[in-house]
C-alpha cells in the first residue's frame, strides 16, 4: 500500500467514523499495539539468542564464553549500526526527549527496527544493560513516524510520542499504571484531560498485546510475607538515603565513564578496551551477565548464595565481612558493567542496571541488620531498594513506586515504596539536580521540563525569528549614501557592515535627524563618525531563555543577531513576544 493510499484510508475513517478527538484515540490505540508488539519481538530475540548460545556453550568452557560472548554481540551491533544501518543508533529515552525538545517530534523512521536488532544483539549476548530503553526508542519512532506520515501538529505528534513511551513501559514491564505515570512523569510537557486519555488506551493496549504473547506473569514474583511494621519505619528511611546515594554514584560514573571514552575517536579501539574492560569484569562477576533478572528474583526471595556461583569468591559467603565487601563491591562495579556496554557501541536501557543495584542494595542492607539482630525482611528491603534505586536514578518517584508495586505485585509494602522513594529522590536532587537521562540535555540547553514557560522558550528558535529588512551601509560611505538608504527603508537602524558582512556598528535615525538635511554634511561625514557599537547582541544559536534575558536587561526593542561575528538581521521584542503567546495558545488549548 502506496503513502499516498494509507493516508487516503486514515483521513477517509478519519471524516466518516472517528471525528473530534475520537480520531487521535483511535491512533493511540495503533501505537500501542505497535509498541506492545515491539516489546514482544525483542523480548523473544533476546531469549532466542540466549537458548542458542547457552545449548551451543555448555561444559568444562561455560565458564569463560563469557568473556568473550558480551564483547562479539556489541561488535555485531556495532557492525549493524555501522554498515548495514549507516545511521546512529541512540540509548532509547535521552533521544526522545531530544526529538521532542529540539527536533519538532521527528524521530528517524530507521529506529523503528534498529533499537531492536542492536540491542537484541547486545543484551542477547551478555551485555550488562535492560531493553527498555530501546523499546521506547522504538515506540516513540513509531508515534512520530504515524504523526509525521498523516501530517499531525507538532502538539499531535508529541501526544502520540508519549503515548508510544506508555505503552512501551507498560509492553515492557507489564505495568500499564508505571507506563502512564512514567511518560506523564519524564516525557510529557504538560498534563491536560485532551492527553490523559489517549495515554490510557495506549498503555492498555500496549500491555494486552504483551500479556497476549507473553502471559500475565509478573516480571519479578513476590509474596509479602512479613507486612510492613511502623517500629521498622527508621530502617526504610535510612534504606531510601542510601539506595538515594547509591543514584548519586550512578548517575556521576555514568558521566565520568561515557566522557572518558567519548575521547576515542575511533569506534574499534572503543569498542576493543572498553569491550575488553567489560568481558573481565563480568568474568569476575558472572552475575552481572545480562539483564540480571534472575539475579534480582533470588534477592526477592532474600537468596544470596548465588553470586557466588562459579565465581573465584565461593567461600567468601560463610564470613559475613567477606560477604558484605563481595554485594558491596558487586553493586558499585554493575554501573561500571552497564556503562561500559554503552561505550563499547552496544544499545541497551539502564532500568535493568538500576533495579540490579537497588536490589543487592536492599538485600545487603537487611542481611546485614539481621546479622546485628534485628529482626526485619530481606526480601522487603530488596523490594524498596528497588524502588528507591529507581527513584533516584531517572528523578521519577511515582513511576518507581508504580512500577515496583506492579512489576513484583508488591501492593502491600506501597506505604513503605513510598517512603523510600521520596527521600531516595530527594537524597539525589540534592546532589544531582537532573537525572541520568536528562543531565547531557540539561548541559546543552536542551532539556525540556513542566515548566510551561521555559518549554515554549526552549521550542522557539532564534534563526525563525530574524528579521532582515534592515538595511545595511558601509563604513566608508558617505551621509550622502546613508539619506539614499533612509529613503527607501522603513526602519529606524542601520547596520553598519564590511565586505564580509562582519557587523561594525549601527547607525540610529534618532542619533542623526538634526544632521539629516544639512547638505553641506552630506559629503564630509563618513558612516563611521556617525555610527556607534551595538551594546547589546545575540548569536543565532543562542537559546531563547538567554535571548528573552538580553531582552529584559537591556530594555531594547531590536537586537543584531550574529553568527560567528557576521551580521544575519535583527531579533525584535515585539516579533518574540508575538510568536511566544502564539505558541502559547497553540499548547494550552485542548
Amino acid at each position: 500500500m502506496s503513502e499516498n493510499r494509507v493516508i487516503n484510508w486514515f483521513n477517509s475513517l478519519k471524516n466518516r467514523y472517528l471525528t473530534g478527538h475520537r480520531f487521535l484515540y483511535f491512533l493511540a490505540a495503533m501505537v500501542g499495539l505497535g509498541v506492545g508488539l515491539a516489546a514482544v519481538i525483542i523480548k523473544n530475540l533476546v531469549h532466542f539468542i540466549r537458548a542458542a548460545l547457552e545449548n551451543g556453550f555448555n561444559g568444562d568452557y561455560s565458564r569463560f564464553y563469557i568473556f568473550i560472548l558480551p564483547i562479539v554481540g556489541i561488535a555485531l551491533a556495532v557492525v549493524f549500526i555501522r554498515y548495514i544501518n549507516k545511521k546512529p543508533v541512540g540509548h532509547g529515552i535521552p533521544g526522545v526527549l531530544f526529538s521532542i525538545s529540539k527536533a519538532n517530534g521527528i524521530i528517524k523512521s530507521h529506529n523503528l527496527y534498529s533499537s531492536i536488532i542492536s540491542s537484541a544483539l547486545t543484551v542477547g549476548f551478555g551485555g550488562s544493560v535492560g531493553l527498555e530503553g530501546p523499546t521506547v526508542a522504538t515506540g516513540g519512532a513509531i508515534g512520530s513516524s504515524l504523526g509525521k506520515l498523516l501530517k499531525l501538529s507538532y502538539k499531535e505528534i508529541t501526544l502520540l510520542i508519549s503515548c508510544a513511551c506508555a505503552g512501551a513501559m507498560s509492553a515492557i514491564f507489564k505495568a500499564p499504571i508505571a507506563g502512564i505515570v512514567f511518560a506523564l512523569e519524564v516525557i510529557m510537557l504538560d498534563l491536560t484531560m485532551w492527553a490523559v486519555i489517549p495515554l490510557l488506551i495506549a498503555s492498555a493496549t500496549g500491555a494486552m498485546t504483551s500479556y497476549l504473547f507473553l502471559g500475565q506473569n509478573v516480571l519479578y514474583p513476590f509474596q509479602v510475607s512479613e507486612s510492613f511494621q511502623m517500629g521498622q519505619i527508621h530502617f526504610y528511611l535510612i534504606l531510601g538515603v542510601l539506595v538515594g546515594l547509591l543514584s548519586v554514584y550512578f548517575t556521576r560514573s555514568y558521566i565520568f565513564i561515557s566522557g572518558f571514552f567519548d575521547r576515542f575517536r575511533n569506534p574499534w579501539k572503543r569498542l576493543l578496551v572498553a569491550g575488553s574492560l567489560l568481558g573481565v569484569i563480568i568474568f569476575l562477576f558472572p552475575s552481572l551477565y545480562g539483564e540480571g533478572y534472575e539475579v534480582v528474583n533470588l534477592g526477592l526471595r532474600g537468596e544470596y548464595i548465588h553470586l557466588f556461583d562459579n565465581t573465584f569468591f565461593e567461600g567468601w559467603n560463610q564470613t559475613f565481612a567477606l560477604l558484605f565487601i563481595y554485594i558491596l563491591v558487586l553493586i558499585g562495579i554493575k554501573v561500571v558493567a552497564a556503562t561500559l556496554t554503552f561505550a563499547a557501541g552496544g544499545i541497551g536501557g539502564i532500568f535493568a542496571p538500576a533495579l540490579f543495584m537497588g536490589a543487592n542494595m536492599g538485600l545487603l542492607f537487611g542481611v546485614s541488620l539481621n546479622q546485628f539482630g534485628f529482626d526485619v525482611s530481606v526480601s522487603n528491603m530488596v523490594l524498596v531498594g528497588m524502588a528507591g534505586m529507581i527513584a533516584g536514578v531517572i528523578h521519577a518517584p511515582l513511576t518507581a513506586i508504580f512500577l515496583i508495586a506492579e512489576i513484583t505485585g508488591g501492593y502491600e509494602l506501597f506505604f513503605p515504596l513510598m517512603l523510600a522513594s521520596t527521600i531516595s529522590f530527594g537524597t539525589a536532587r540534592y546532589f544531582v539536580k537532573n537525572s541520568v537521562y536528562t543531565v547531557q540535555l540539561a548541559q546543552r540547553g536542551e532539556l525540556m521540563t513542566h515548566h510551561k514557560d521555559r518549554n515554549i522558550l526552549l521550542m522557539m528558535k532564534v534563526t525563525d525569528l530574524i528579521e532582515t529588512n534592515f538595511r545595511t551601509v558601509r563604513a566608508d560611505s558617505t551621509l550622502r549614501d546613508l539619506i539614499k538608504v533612509i529613503t527607501n527603508s522603513s526602519r529606524n537602524i542601520y547596520p553598519v557592515v564590511d565586505e564580509k558582512q562582519n557587523l561594525l556598528g549601527i547607525v540610529k535615525l534618532d542619533d542623526i535627524r538634526h544632521i539629516m538635511f544639512n547638505q553641506e554634511m552630506y559629503d564630509t561625514t563618513r558612516i563611521s563618525d556617525l555610527m556607534i557599537s551595538p551594546e547589546w547582541t545575540i548569536e543565532s544559536t543562542d537559546q531563547m531563555e538567554e535571548v528573552a534575558r538580553v531582552f529584559t536587561e537591556s530594555q531594547r526593542y531590536n537586537i543584531p543577531v550574529l553568527r560567528n561575528g557576521r551580521y544575519l538581521g535583527f531579533v525584535s521584542r515585539a516579533r518574540v513576544f508575538s510568536s511566544y503567546r502564539e505558541m502559547l495558545r497553540h499548547f494550552s488549548e485542548d
